[in-house]
């Protein structure tokens, strides 16, 4: 069991976000300078499933998740807890598995689903998420900025990959 008071539990355990996280916010800024315009936390109801994607463009059908190491098992940095694993051990389970079932769900519906790690650099989640986006508007060969972007957002959003990497 933990040694933390439980009003200093309840404090830490609030304190984690489930939107804005730091890594969602870079990545956001970065496609919005680069002309993209999407929505945040939005909910997606489908047959018994509830998703929310950090990040979504409608039109396009594109779902973008930025999980966090941690609380989704990333391969490269997890580890499991020691200390009171009888609790952490089933909640990330249940985090995982919910993972693949909104993924599932999504991508029955049509929607191309894009899970970038809390780790990835924002310049390389932002290729990632341009390269759905193109693929999604039909533009054949995938670069950075979709379809419907002015060539002076293209220019930008390059740019600003090429420094945030």
């Amino acid at each position: 069991m933990s040694t933390a008071e439980p009003n200093d539990r309840r404090r830490n355990m609030q304190a984690n976000r489930r939107r804005d996280t730091a890594p969602e916010r870079a990545l956001r800024s970065l496609l919005f300078a680069g002309g993209f315009r999407y929505r945040c936390d939005f909910r997606v109801d489908l047959d018994g499933v509830r998703a929310r994607p950090d990040i979504a463009f409608t039109r396009a059908k594109v779902a973008v998740f930025v999980d966090g190491c941690f609380w989704h098992g990333c391969p490269e940095h997890f580890s499991e807890p020691r200390r009171n694993a009888d609790y952490w051990g089933p909640k990330l389970a249940r985090n995982r598995e919910r993972d693949r079932v909104q993924t599932a769900a999504l991508e029955t519906a049509g929607w191309r689903v894009i899970r970038i790690w809390e780790h990835v650099p924002p310049g390389t989640a932002l290729i990632i998420v341009s390269d759905a986006l193109a693929v999604a508007y039909g533009e054949h060969t995938p670069s950075v900025g979709g379809a419907h972007q002015t060539q002076r957002a293209r220019d930008l959003t390059n740019a600003r990959a090429r420094r945030a990497n």
